[in-house]
């Protein structure tokens, strides 16, 4: 199957679109330690204005894809926290990875050396995405936190851009 998307920059309108399937992810159980969606205010506070994109068919947003901020410290301004989500009836196409390589260049192209992310260790879907995007798992983080009463496990994935 492939990919019949094509991906452009989040603009406002896509705001409802975006957090409708943040949370379709919060409901699986194995996308985020969240349980509610935050207030759209909130969740544009926490990601990078000029890393977000949605993958669009003609008459839907899809899938999203923004970067997050690890630190405030300007060392760190190079590093960034990546999430990636696709509609339930999207998955399976390629959507993921179209998101994902396209975030991917954009970070590079703007500076970013490191990108990271955690993944549940059964969101095995995700952890192969991010794998075949040259992500590699770096540390296994037991117990990490937890969500509705059982403490959770995840992989830590890093990219390393090969232009830094």
């Amino acid at each position: 199957m492939t990919c019949d998307a094509s991906v452009r920059r989040l603009t406002d309108g896509d705001a409802e679109a975006v957090l409708a399937m943040y949370e379709e992810g919060i409901a699986t159980g194995n996308a985020t330690f969240e349980t509610v969606v935050p207030p759209r205010p909130d969740w544009n506070a926490t990601h990078l204005a000029e890393h977000r994109f949605v993958a669009c068919t003609p008459n839907h947003v899809v899938g999203w894809t923004a970067l997050s901020p690890v630190s405030d410290r300007c060392v760190y301004s190079g590093v960034a926290e990546n999430s990636v989500y696709v509609a339930a009836q999207a998955r399976g196409y390629g959507v993921g990875r179209f998101l994902l390589e396209t975030l991917v260049r954009g970070s590079e192209e703007s500076g970013t050396w490191t990108l990271q992310t955690g993944i549940f260790r059964e969101n095995t879907a995700s952890i192969r995405l991010h794998q075949s995007c040259r992500f590699r798992v770096v540390g296994h983080r037991e117990r990490l936190g937890r969500l509705e009463g059982r403490w959770r496990d995840t992989l830590f994935l890093e990219r390393r851009s090969p232009l830094f």
